[in-house]
């Protein structure tokens, strides 16, 4: 077997796509927080003294999709054509949905998952001073189509 992110040398390497079909390709991750009735209230009720955590969330995990390729080693930096974040409350926590889109030669479900753990962590950060026993759980894609590969749903 041929290892895709090592050259001839075991050398490091981005996988060269260029001769790759440029197709439409969307990824759906998602990923929960869960932490105290104290911390949720504050949030919910925005009483959270670094300021609007769910909107600051949201930003996050647009700016972290986008940021992907500077994250992740071998990640491709995409021309990303859309990020779309939900956040809805779920007992005692939030669950967070990234959308990415593009069209492109390469997929985007990094840039999903990215999003999801960037909006996560600026929700445990701006509300870590009421609650550090927060938990982020079960960061996962959820659903991705374009490329090669197809389709695939949880």
């Amino acid at each position: 077997m041929k290892l895709t992110h090592l050259d001839e040398n075991n050398n490091p390497n981005m996988v060269d796509v260029g001769d790759k079909q440029e197709t439409t390709r969307v990824a759906v991750a998602k990923g929960e927080i869960f932490m105290s009735p104290g911390a949720f209230r504050a949030i919910v009720e925005n009483k959270v003294k670094k300021g609007p955590v769910i909107q600051t969330a949201v930003i996050a995990a647009i700016t972290g999709s986008k940021q992907t390729s500077s994250l992740i080693p071998m990640c491709h930096p995409l021309n990303l054509e859309n990020v779309r974040c939900d956040i809805i409350e779920i007992d005692n926590g939030f669950e967070l949905t990234v959308t990415a889109k593009i069209s492109g030669k390469t997929g985007v479900e990094m840039e999903a998952l990215t999003g999801v753990s960037v909006g996560l962590l600026t929700i445990y950060d701006m509300a870590k001073a009421i609650d550090k026993s927060m938990v982020m759980s079960h960061i996962r894609l959820i659903s991705k189509s374009g490329g090669k590969s197809g389709e695939y749903t949880r």
